[in-house]
């Protein structure tokens, strides 16, 4: 990188740090998402409710599905 090309590209340099954040942000979010522990932990979370009667089994089962499918897509973006 020339000297001009740096001086003119300063400006910009916020920018790139907040891209870079957002990238770092949505990465870990992934991460979280897609833990093992955090998915049982929803699960269970939804089993438990059913149990209290504060849900039907119908809900706790789209809860389940919705779970499980936030998993595949993260397995098959890993996948990429």
């Amino acid at each position: 990188m020339g000297l001009l090309s740096g001086i003119l590209g300063l400006p910009l340099l916020p920018v790139r740090g907040v891209i870079q954040l957002g990238e770092l942000i949505r990465r870990r979010v992934d991460e979280e998402l897609a833990a093992p522990v955090s998915i049982r932990r929803e699960l269970e979370a939804a089993e438990r409710r059913r149990a209290a009667g504060e849900i039907s089994a119908e809900e706790e089962a789209a809860i389940q599905q919705q779970v499980l499918r936030r998993l595949d897509v993260t397995e098959t973006d890993e996948e990429r």
